[in-house]
């Protein structure tokens, strides 16, 4: 009897496990350049700051919005903002190659960066200091909008997404002089 039981919540185990949803995994990505590989000098600031294309998938489906940061942690840049983008709506998986200032998504918000400007503002590390690894997160948020300043802080972008965040990923870009 007890044998029989045991087979009996098995199975039921196995149908409710087998019938569970997969959760998706996000994933990010650039045309540009792969994961831990080097950035395109195109994209440095002092070579073109053109804004890097982006893709993701994966979003969870309760996305209500998206926010993009651009960040090198490097011990001199001190998490140098490079590029904060909020209330990106949760239809758009991409932003073409030049969008920022240009062709962002309707209803997508470009913050101000470290260097004081509203927009993209790529890569330029100090000479001598190495390659500089600028992190790429995509957030997939629960609210659709955020309400930052338009010269918000990191910090502020940062505090603004904390308890709102149903899945992220990054990727990691390589530039130094």
């Amino acid at each position: 009897m007890i044998k029989k039981a045991a087979i009996i919540l098995f199975a039921a185990f196995l149908l409710w496990a087998g019938s569970a949803p997969a959760v998706a995994e996000m994933r990010l990505s650039s045309p540009a350049f792969k994961d831990g590989a080097e950035i395109p000098a195109i994209h440095a600031r002092s070579t073109g700051n053109v804004s890097i294309p982006l893709q993701w998938t994966g979003a969870p489906a309760e996305t209500k919005s998206f926010a993009i940061s651009i960040v090198d942690h490097h011990p001199i840049a001190r998490n140098w903002a490079h590029w904060i983008v909020i209330n990106i709506p949760p239809d758009v998986t991409s932003l073409p190659e030049g969008a920022s200032g240009k062709s962002m998504p309707l209803g997508s918000v470009e913050t101000g960066n470290s260097f004081g400007n509203t927009g993209y503002g790529g890569p330029q590390p100090p000479a001598g200091t190495g390659a500089h690894r600028y992190v790429v997160t995509v957030y997939a948020l629960r609210d659709s909008t955020l309400a930052l300043k338009p010269d918000a802080t990191l910090s502020d972008f940062l505090a603004a997404i904390k308890g709102k965040v149903l899945g992220e990923a990054s990727i990691t870009g390589l530039f130094g002089k």
